[in-house]
């Protein structure tokens, strides 16, 4: 079940709602235990199988980590509890990998050394990849003593929680249970009048705009499936139009998940905060699927940063150290764990070279930003004209760098993106719609393009679609932002105020104006519930 769909929206959430307020009037007990079997019907509605599988993974990383928790109270050896820790690591990236991975892997043997293994499908449980993440943190926070005490409802309510179950937040156990712990389970409604206006902010960030985009962006990529060339124009709507789809895509749904918590009085953290105004790729990355970046960064990056650190203090050898480091430290300590980091990255999206392909590009873009970061600066007179220079510089490079990479992971293979890159450098020429191409031939410039199997009204039609989504991802305040005052999401107030270029005074208040307004794309969204819709993160 979606949250972009009829069941969800006029059956499952009303009565999973109702009931929780009045199950909270009598016991908050009895309300907090129908949110676990509420999400446990919520993630069997596509394929029972599903509970089972990812059931038995629960109680293993709960026995675990209540077995890493009695051996810290009775001041047992810790490598006792650090071989139950790499047990836990173990068997949940194995868990990831059997589901994810198998195909991949033996299919990359079979290419490489000419074997023949047989590429049996193996059913992927929904959401194994934000799942198996949310378990690993909970386990490396146990074993630290970051998570104290917990029962078996407060990790299953953790984990199951249906509103960030599929597709995130990634989220913590001590970020989440204290707003359990505290919630009076009542009716709120200043709370459900916040939360409801998320969810329709992020339903018509789904199914209008994301959905909109992929009506034309899917047909570019299905033209260089098919060995079709693509030229200038369909090759710049592939790559700037997906990265849009894909943004509009997982920010809704995050925007959602955020809006059905709030409705039951939890707050997720923030995920995204618009992106693609970022003047670098660091800047990106603060911004980009968030709640990701801090896992990566907490539990890879960081952990893999110290241990390089004290080895070569050990050597006697210098660490970071800003301006004054040496290239050595610079490659060992801050290029080799983002290049590492990057990789899990784009591992994690998907099981694919392309997505490890997409992840060590991110790499290296990240690398090469720290290294500027460190040169870069020395090179004007002042930071202010560094900053003036920059900001216009830096932003047009990291939109050009992200969308760029996007084709790859958008393209199912390398054959693909490789025809799209060529159609994004006119390699393939230019392709206009016939009056288009009749204008331009009356001025003499008939050379110039072809006729493409195209009307002028889809033309315009496309091109209006991928300015307007433009215009609204680099010039507009994000959701977040016109919401903030109302604290919507974990982190809102933290942020900067509104950002957009436009419209900064685009504040929502529960007022009547608004109320049409938000009612509006609201309707607007459920009228194009049922049509063509892709879910890009239901996989991960």
């Amino acid at each position: 079940m979606l949250f972009n769909s009829y069941e969800f929206i006029f059956v499952f959430l009303p009565v999973t709602f109702a009931l929780f307020v009045l199950l909270g009037r009598t016991s908050r007990n009895l309300a907090l235990g129908w949110l676990i079997v509420a999400s446990l019907v919520f993630y069997a509605w596509w394929r029972p199988v599903n509970v089972p599988i990812i059931g038995i993974s629960l109680l293993i990383n709960y026995s675990l980590a209540r077995a890493i928790q009695r051996l810290a109270a009775r001041d047992q050896p810790s490598r006792w509890r650090t071989a139950l820790l790499v047990i836990g690591l173990v068997f949940n990236v194995g868990f990831l990998g059997y589901f994810k991975y198998t195909t991949f892997v033996l299919s990359t043997v079979n290419d490489l050394a000419g074997t023949g293994f047989i590429l049996q499908h193996i059913i992927l449980p929904l959401g194994i990849s934000f799942i198996t993440f949310q378990k690993i943190a909970f386990l490396l926070d146990v074993h630290a003593g970051r998570v104290e005490s917990f029962s078996l409802r407060d990790y299953l309510l953790f984990v199951l929680f249906f509103p960030q179950l599929i597709a995130g937040p990634i989220v913590h156990y001590r970020e989440m249970m204290p707003q359990f712990h505290a919630n009076p389970c009542r009716f709120d409604r200043h709370g459900l009048v916040v939360g409801l206006t998320l969810l329709c902010f992020g339903l018509f960030k789904k199914v209008v705009l994301a959905d909109g985009m992929a009506a034309y962006v899917t047909p570019v990529y299905d033209l260089a499936v098919g060995g079709g060339r693509v030229s200038l124009f369909p090759g710049w709507l592939a790559a700037v139009g997906f990265s849009l789809q894909l943004y509009f895509d997982f920010s809704g749904y995050s925007d959602m998940a955020g809006g059905l918590a709030r409705c039951f009085g939890v707050r997720l953290p923030l995920n995204f905060y618009s992106p693609f105004q970022a003047s670098s790729i660091i800047d990106f990355w603060s911004r980009w699927h968030i709640t990701l970046t801090r896992f990566l960064t907490a539990y890879l990056y960081n952990p893999l940063l110290l241990w390089l650190t004290r080895r070569r203090y050990a050597r006697g050898l210098g660490g970071l150290m800003g301006h004054h480091s040496s290239p050595g430290a610079f490659l060992q300590l801050l290029a080799g764990p983002t290049l590492l980091t990057m990789f899990v990255s784009g591992l994690w999206h998907g099981a694919g070279y392309l997505f490890i392909l997409w992840g060590l590009l991110h790499g290296l873009y990240l690398t090469i930003n720290h290294a500027w970061r460190l040169v870069g600066p020395k090179l004007w007179s002042s930071k202010e004209a560094y900053a003036r220079f920059m900001q216009p510089v830096g932003f047009a490079l990291t939109f050009l760098a992200v969308v760029g990479a996007m084709v790859l992971f958008r393209s199912p293979n390398l054959q693909v993106a490789m025809n799209v890159y060529r159609g994004m450098l006119g390699i393939h020429g230019i392709e206009l719609p016939p009056a288009v191409v009749t204008m331009l031939a009356a001025h003499g410039l008939a050379h110039v393009a072809t006729v493409a199997v195209m009307s002028t009204k889809t033309f315009l039609q496309q091109e209006f679609w991928l300015l307007a989504l433009l215009f609204i991802a680099l010039m507009l305040p994000n959701t977040i932002q016109i919401m903030a005052q109302h604290d919507p999401v974990l982190g809102a107030k933290e942020r900067p105020a509104n950002t957009g270029l436009v419209l900064h005074s685009l504040v929502w208040n529960p007022t009547l104006p608004w109320a049409i307004g938000v009612a509006l794309l609201a309707a607007a969204a459920v009228m194009r519930i049922g049509g063509p819709s892709e879910f890009l993160y239901w996989q991960f």
